[in-house]
């Protein structure tokens, strides 16, 4: 017999926002924990997308977020697939798309 796994609530809300992006890109996202538990060993994961192909990927580790309260974490992008995109773009051969993915980890105690 099977049980039935379901996903817990999230802790937090994040809201993604780009900084300079041309051949490296800077990724800043708030991460708020909207729960009454202070969070611990938080971290944030973030993969770039430049026109559909993937540009690469980042880590930053935040620390720990009193509940109620919020923290910027921000980490940086430079590839040799960013880069090209960047020097298509520039040729005029492609447009320049990019979207973020971010995946935040955390732990706390109940």
């Amino acid at each position: 017999m099977k049980s039935a796994v379901t996903a817990r609530p999230q802790l937090v809300r994040t809201k993604l926002s780009f900084g300079r992006c041309k051949d490296t890109c800077r990724i800043k996202v708030r991460i708020t924990n909207i729960s009454r538990k202070t969070l611990f060993n938080v971290k944030l994961n973030a993969t770039l997308k430049a026109n559909g192909r993937k540009a690469g990927a980042c880590y930053d580790y935040v620390g720990t977020i009193k509940p109620r309260k919020v923290k910027w974490a921000s980490c940086t992008v430079r590839s040799h697939t960013l880069a090209d995109e960047w020097t298509e773009y520039l040729d005029r051969r492609s447009s320049f798309r990019t979207q973020a993915r971010t995946n935040v980890s955390y732990r706390y105690y109940r």
